[in-house]
């Protein structure tokens, strides 16, 4: 059972500025390092409907990768140290594929 999540959130920091470049670039490098993770994408919102600007998505094969993921070192550094402090709003949606 394959599970997809996503967080779309909106950070503090200004469009296009270099902290919001860093943050994205920082995520990306820490994040799909992370073992287990498998597709990691960040994507941008495009339309007017939400003001959660980027998305981070990635795959996982099953619960236990996802469990891994959400307590390793890496990923609890990036949340403490970064995510608590830079995102101003977010949503996080957990999928698997309805058969």
């Amino acid at each position: 059972m394959t599970i997809q999540h996503t967080v779309v959130f909106a950070l503090h920091h200004a469009e296009a500025s270099s902290e919001e470049k860093t943050f994205l670039t920082d995520a990306q490098r820490s994040l799909s390092a992370v073992p287990g993770v498998q597709q990691f994408r960040i994507n941008r919102q495009v339309s007017d409907k939400s003001d959660l600007r980027w998305q981070f998505t990635m795959l996982f094969d099953d619960q236990a990768a996802y469990d891994a993921y959400n307590e390793h070192p890496d990923h609890v550094a990036f949340v403490e140290s970064r995510w608590q402090h830079e995102v101003r709003d977010f949503q996080e949606y957990d999928f698997v594929a309805s058969d």
